[in-house]
């Protein structure tokens, strides 16, 4: 368990924690030469089989930014006042911070209690219980490091307390506060673990972007195998660099590629605040600007909860529920408290009465099951993303109501208002071009389902045709009931068109069918046209056909070039059917066209193998 001091500068912090513990928790020179914190300093106390961790955080104004680092993943904390100067402004800023944080367990220490009447002090704690609501109920104590009043009272209850249910079971997350060196050892972070556990030997994701491995492991100042979530830990890597690491990156066990510019939170202010405002946030050992609106209000006013998109300067590395302290453009007031709701915020559509509600809802969501009910309700999610956004293992993301393809979680729900949408869109397309057979697979997603998973909406096509509520003739899609066909007059005329075709495998030009059959150029021309959309010939080219047998005999030699290089060029298809360059040309644009291959500089890659 992990405790962090709280107070105004000079209020005896830092005496109170060596009183405890016997440490002294300066360690930079210019505090030792001031006599106050600048930097985060540690002690620890061993209580039988465990020990328990303190954080000196800095009472200054001027270091409040090392002292929000200290609190990002802490529940216990002990606000110090010095009995002899009572209620000081960093009192009251920090009380607030612990407050907008969500702290579970916040005591109050009296200290310097040997400089103060006891009246005096039982006016204090009346005035702290009146003013602060969050203190009615908060122990306190009475201490004095210099005569040692209280101290061991205070200890008993710290040794007493029960350690928060930190979240063991999930992926290891751990926010760098400190980077050095060690002769010997290499590089070494410190920092405290925010979920999860970590042993020797693991392997973990930098947000630098390398994988580390953990050498050695300190936790809460000793030498240990492991260490797990609500312990302050030293870790030892190799692989690792120290000049690329920095205060505010992340050790864990998840991939760590999701970092994110723009989230939605749940606000709570403090002040009242504009619709639009500079902002600085902190989030665990990370301190950047960002710019903060509004979505549900003109103007948050103080201690309400409110919608807002933030809008970072610099990419972090988030997740659902984390905690932020929004500070203003000068940084020199508390003006907000965040919880993370989204981190992926929707740059469009914002504020839509829809998308409210939906904010209301994922916001009073109890649990991982509801949440997922939401993420699920109208998209597909991604399985990593999920995986990050709820800080869980890959495994432990499905739900009773889901299911899976790939990579992506949706519900049955989802799915059948997709294959709605689907037949909707087509039945739309042929009403629109009755003279068509109906659309390519690659079309069909285009018109549909373009903000969806490409290959998820293909398989959703498939279980349609599975499920005959599609149709699929010579590779064009279409509803059951939709047909066009030859008449007779026409049906004979394709009779000698056909074996034209079936003579070569090069594309023919309608001047050519017609002055071969001795007819007229643009009949010839509309009857072409028609096989094309019937699916019998495929236009390369205004004018130029290829039968769709060629056509799928092309795109087969295609793939196996492609399995067998990754690619294939203009050059490598001409020497493989053996056309003139300009055919080639044609051929391979229409590939592209139609969505089986897409061009890459110079060559062409695979895009849609199922089209043929």
């Amino acid at each position: 368990m992990i405790v962090v001091t709280a107070g105004h500068v000079d209020h005896g912090k830092t005496s109170l924690l060596q009183a405890l513990t016997g440490t002294h928790t300066a360690h930079l020179p210019e505090e030792k030469k001031r006599g106050l914190t600048i930097d985060l300093g540690y002690a620890y106390l061993p209580v039988e089989n465990d020990t328990l961790g303190f954080i000196d955080v800095p009472g200054h104004q001027k270091f409040l930014s090392n002292m929000l680092a200290g609190l990002g993943s802490l529940q216990h904390a002990l606000l110090v006042v010095s009995a002899e100067e009572g209620i000081k402004p960093q009192t009251d800023e920090h009380l607030r911070i612990l407050t907008l944080l969500a702290f579970q367990h916040i005591m109050v220490v009296l200290t310097k209690a040997d400089r103060a009447e006891p009246d005096h002090i039982q006016q204090l704690i009346v005035e702290l219980k009146q003013r602060y609501a969050c203190l009615a109920t908060a122990p306190f104590f009475i201490t004095s490091a210099h005569s040692g009043q209280g101290i061991d009272d205070l200890k008993q209850h710290l040794i007493r307390l029960k350690s928060e249910n930190a979240p063991i079971t999930k992926p290891f997350r751990y926010a760098i506060d400190r980077v050095f060196t060690v002769k010997g050892a290499g590089v070494v972070v410190t920092g405290t673990a925010v979920a999860g556990r970590v042993k020797v030997g693991d392997e973990l994701s930098f947000s630098g972007g390398a994988m580390v491995r953990v050498k050695q492991i300190h936790a809460q100042n000793q030498p240990s195998e492991q260490g797990c979530a609500g312990q302050r830990l030293a870790l030892n890597l190799a692989n690792a660099d120290k000049a690329t690491i920095k205060r505010g990156d992340w050790l864990t066990e998840l991939p760590l590629d999701n970092a994110t510019l723009r989230i939605t939170v749940e606000l709570t202010p403090l002040l009242s605040l504009k619709p639009s405002t500079v902002v600085h946030l902190y989030h665990y050992a990370s301190h950047i600007t960002a710019k903060m609106n509004l979505l549900n209000t003109e103007q948050a006013v103080g201690n309400g909860q409110f919608f807002a998109e933030i809008i970072l300067d610099e990419p972090l590395h988030i997740a659902f529920g984390d905690k932020l302290i929004l500070r203003s453009g000068d940084d020199s007031q508390t003006l907000a408290g965040a919880r993370v709701l989204e981190i992926y915020a929707p740059k469009r559509h914002k504020r839509t009465p829809q998308r409210l509600e939906y904010l209301a809802r994922l916001a009073c969501a109890a649990d991982y099951p509801q949440r997922l009910a939401l993420y699920t309700q109208q998209n597909a999610v991604e399985r990593e993303k999920l995986a990050w956004l709820e800080q869980m293992f890959s495994a432990d993301l499905d739900g009773s109501d889901t299911l899976t393809y790939g990579k992506w979680l949706y519900t049955d729900v989802f799915q059948q208002q997709l294959q709605q949408q689907i037949v909707a869109k087509l039945a739309d397309y042929h009403a629109q071009h009755n003279d068509q057979i109906g659309v390519t697979k690659a079309r069909l997603y285009r018109i549909a389902a373009l903000h969806q998973s490409e290959p998820l909406v293909y398989h959703i096509i498939d279980q349609l045709l599975a499920d005959k509520r599609l149709n699929q003739t010579r590779g064009w899609l279409h509803l059951p009931d939709h047909r066009i066909e030859f008449n007779q007059d026409e049906w004979q005329k394709w009779a000698m068109i056909q074996p034209l075709f079936a003579a070569t495998h090069h594309a023919l030009w309608v001047r050519e069918i017609a002055e071969a059959l001795s007819a007229d150029e643009t009949a010839i021309r509309h009857l072409l046209y028609k096989a094309g959309k019937l699916g019998y010939l495929v236009p390369i080219v205004k004018d130029r056909f290829l039968l769709h047998e060629h056509i799928v005999d092309f795109a087969q030699r295609i793939k196996g070039i492609i399995a067998e290089q990754g690619d294939i060029s203009v050059n490598q298809l001409r020497d493989e059917l053996q056309y003139g360059r300009k055919l080639t040309v044609q051929l391979i644009e229409y590939f592209d066209r139609s969505g089986f291959l897409r061009r890459k500089g110079n060559v062409h890659l695979l895009r849609d193998q199922d089209i043929y």
